[in-house]
């Protein structure tokens, strides 16, 4: 796996998860935050902490942001320092600048001054538990972006028989791209793969064609 340079702007509660588990994962973490109580926090827990504050240009400036892989803008409700972060990370040349925005109009905002990807923790834990809640044999979903995304099935008796005749790519426009049976996996299974119930199948399609197939699991 290779090494990250990572900043992380904000250290509440989401960016101070986010700037440890990198730090723990292997990565090189600098974590900044306006609030000195909040940088002492994670003092230890990161390669570098420091106090400042994103929204003022000179002192992303002096950082470096360009350098860094990738800037994740975790501030909270200030809204308005959230945004000139993000600004600021972009017009010094970061490469890759992952925000946090609080509701739909802020996300809205955030691609329009050019962050490469903008999250809403709350909304999107939130929209992963219903769906968990509705489908429980949806094991673990990953975004790709584009309205793609790669989800984990545990199949029940309506996805029992093979491949060819559950046919799932013209019934719902899925692509099963692994099986998973007590351990033993088997990538790009044939046609004729047997699947039984509690198989775990590794999905890919749209968010559409991914809903269609939850809710077809569900009834």
């Amino acid at each position: 796996m290779k090494t990250k340079q990572c900043l992380v702007i904000g250290l509440g509660r989401f960016g101070t998860a986010v700037a440890t588990t990198l730090y723990e994962m292997g990565h090189e973490v600098v974590a900044i935050d306006h609030n000195e109580e909040n940088v002492e926090r994670v003092m230890n827990l990161v390669t570098h902490a420091a106090v400042a504050d994103a929204s003022d240009e000179r002192a992303l400036r002096s950082i470096g942001v360009a350098e860094f892989d990738v800037v994740v803008v975790a501030i909270g409700t200030d809204v308005q320092a959230n945004i000139l972060a993000t600004m600021n990370a972009k017009s010094l040349g970061a490469p890759y600048v992952v925000t946090k925005a609080i509701d739909e109009m802020a996300r809205r905002v955030l691609e329009r001054i050019g962050a490469d990807l903008v999250i809403r923790p709350e909304h999107d834990m939130g929209v992963r538990l219903a769906r968990q809640i509705a489908t429980p044999n949806i094991v673990d979903t990953l975004d790709l972006g584009g309205d793609y995304a790669i989800v984990e099935i545990e199949a029940n008796e309506r996805l029992r028989g093979t491949l060819r005749d559950l046919n799932l790519t013209g019934r719902f426009g899925v692509q099963v791209i692994a099986v998973n049976r007590a351990g033993r996996v088997e990538v790009t299974p044939r046609a004729e793969a047997d699947l039984r119930p509690h198989d775990k199948l590794v999905v890919i399609g749209t968010g559409h064609s991914l809903d269609e197939l939850r809710r077809y699991l569900g009834e």
